[in-house]
């Protein structure tokens, strides 16, 4: 499959996300072409500010995988990863990581978000983790979009 593929299942799981009553944000892991975790923000549901997609798809995919460390895995996520997320990532050995929509979009749609790219944290702080950026990806940022549609606020 595809980069674009794979991040469109990412934009699938963030649309069952915003049905189910929570925030646009979702994410795919990915190992050796097979999909290992695919996960949504859970912040409200859980009552739990860490429960970002990003945070939440590694969960899935340790328990899948029976390891903390993902090396060998990439992760496809609808938005930027947060300075928390990019941790999470890093730290469990993920070895690339593409998003879509970016922090930017995310503070626009209302996000309170840590004005920190991912790309350039991963390169301050000496991490091996490959930070990408997928051109043209409209689907992510038509996250935004449809969760305003819903009336819900951005605030936790």
């Amino acid at each position: 499959m595809t980069d674009r593929e794979y991040m469109q299942m990412a934009v699938e799981k963030g649309r069952e996300g915003i049905a189910a009553g929570q925030t646009p944000f979702a994410a795919v892991i990915v190992r050796a072409g097979k999909v290992v975790a695919a996960a949504h923000n859970t912040v409200w549901r859980d009552t739990d500010p860490t429960a970002h997609a990003e945070v939440n798809a590694i969960r899935q995919a340790a328990r899948a995988l029976g390891a903390i460390d993902l090396a060998g895995c990439e992760m496809f996520t609808t938005c930027e990863p947060c300075p928390m997320c990019l941790s999470a990532i890093h730290w469990s050995k993920i070895g690339r990581v593409v998003y879509g929509a970016t922090i930017a979009d995310a503070a626009q749609a209302g996000f309170s978000e840590l004005m920190v790219g991912a790309a350039k944290l991963a390169e301050m702080s000496g991490s091996p983790l490959r930070v990408e950026a997928l051109p043209d990806c409209e689907d992510c940022r038509a996250l935004f979009t449809q969760w305003r549609r819903t009336g819900k606020s951005a605030t936790y």
